[in-house]
């Protein structure tokens, strides 16, 4: 498997987040994004979205995280990150949906701007960052996975962007439920940290 990369993507770390996870071999493609390779037509072609990440497993081709992971799950059967039972896939395609959703609407595009400069009014996001914090904060305040009493594909789902929330100027003290849970992750067999950069919170740090 080939995953086309770009370190400071949360989309792609997560899914070379969840790739490792599973013990799947897979080659990290950079993608040189700073100068615009993935709006070559040569990427195009893979994805006409001009997105990463992108996973080609021989002649098929899957782009978007969350795809990838789906994809990867069902290729190894592995039922213990995306189960097979309804009420309990449920649960799981629930914050998959969050991660697409209030994550990408919140702490990424937070840091979004501060890393890249992105249109975004940075009260706004931010105050989107921390209304889903807290309501993943008081979920994980009864228990140590968010779906199930497992790690799923949930929590890799969600890791990345919470992780460099701090990026976006969007601090994580307050939340100690998340934090224990951050660490849970980090402790996972196959855990690949996702790269940090000097800018929001950590500029100072």
């Amino acid at each position: 498997m080939k995953l086309h990369y770009f370190a400071l993507s949360g989309h792609a770390h997560r899914a070379h987040l969840f790739l490792s996870l599973l013990g799947i071999d897979h080659e990290l493609v950079h993608v040189d994004m700073v100068n615009g390779e993935h709006k070559s037509p040569k990427f195009l072609e893979l994805n006409p979205f001009g997105q990463v990440p992108v996973l080609e497993d021989g002649d098929l081709v899957i782009a978007d995280s969350i795809a990838i992971m789906v994809y990867a799950a069902k290729k190894v059967g592995a039922t213990n990150w995306l189960p097979e039972d309804a009420a309990d896939l449920a649960q799981v395609q629930r914050w998959l949906s969050v991660a697409a959703g209030e994550i990408a609407y919140g702490p990424c595009a937070a840091r979004l701007l501060t890393l890249f400069g992105a249109k975004f009014d940075a009260n706004d996001v931010i105050a989107r960052a921390h209304g889903v914090l807290k309501l993943i904060d008081d979920r994980l305040s009864n228990r140590d996975w968010i779906a199930l009493d497992h790690p799923t594909a949930a929590d890799i789902a969600l890791y990345s962007y919470i992780a460099n929330a701090p990026e976006g100027n969007v601090a994580l003290d307050t939340y100690t439920h998340v934090l224990a849970w951050l660490k849970r992750i980090e402790a996972l067999p196959g855990f690949v940290p996702f790269e940090t950069s000097s800018v929001g919170l950590r500029a100072a740090s």
